[in-house]
């Protein structure tokens, strides 16, 4: 663990006093030992609250909807995931064998939930303020540069709005796979334009998250 300490030490200016809840935030279900899978949930819930929290402060006009809109573009999966590649924190996580061969270290879910894990661990070594502190420092932009509300319609209805406007009939959207144990799966979901003869597809831990996932990246097709 001494490798991973001293990028934690360089990426986020925290050390921990338990290392053993370090080895745990990394370590993903797939390896033997204990996994990340509990300091994940509690790490999902505090992010949830330093988000909020900011925005409330940050925004104290905005409405409800709009508040929730914002704390869902900060915490989705594809965000952590691209704040995960920022720190290069797949470089030190302890997967299983499969998970490796797969290239589990890639694999947004898992760098996702990874993430939130080392929050959830921080907050058991020295509290919400470290915890807080922490992800304040990794977000960083993100949170300075915050979108306006207009900015934040969520892909399909982009996507439709976008093939309305061009008199296409709109996309379907086919569950391809589901992975994982009932209590952690991840969704493969395609989206198809028959008339463009175009398909996509997105991965989500929700049904609903990876048809966004799936029009967005057919927006980039379309743009």
């Amino acid at each position: 663990m001494e490798k991973a300490a001293a990028w934690l030490k360089k990426s986020l200016a925290y050390e921990f006093s338990d290392e053993d809840l370090l080895r745990r935030a990394l370590t993903h279900r797939s390896a033997a030992g204990r996994n990340n899978e509990r300091l994940e949930f509690l790490g999902d819930a505090i992010l949830q609250l330093v988000v909020s929290e900011f925005l409330i402060h940050e925004r104290p006009e905005a409405r409800e909807g709009s508040l929730s809109r914002l704390r869902s573009s900060l915490v989705k999966d594809t965000t952590l995931r691209d704040i995960a590649a920022q720190i290069e924190l797949g470089e030190h996580l302890v997967l299983g064998s499969g998970e490796k061969k797969s290239g589990g270290h890639r694999r947004a879910s898992i760098l996702a939930d990874a993430v939130e894990a080392i929050f959830g661990a921080v907050y058991l070594d020295a509290g919400f303020d470290a915890a807080k502190a922490v992800i304040f420092r990794v977000y960083g932009d993100r949170l300075r540069d915050l979108p306006l509300g207009t900015d934040l319609r969520d892909p399909k209805s982009r996507l439709q709005e976008y093939l309305q406007a061009r008199q296409i009939a709109l996309p379907e959207y086919g569950m391809e796979k589901v992975t994982g144990k009932a209590h952690q799966q991840t969704f493969e979901v395609s989206c198809r334009i028959a008339e463009l003869e175009l398909q996509t597809t997105g991965l989500g831990r929700t049904r609903r998250d990876a048809e966004q996932e799936a029009a967005l990246a057919m927006l980039g097709k379309l743009d």
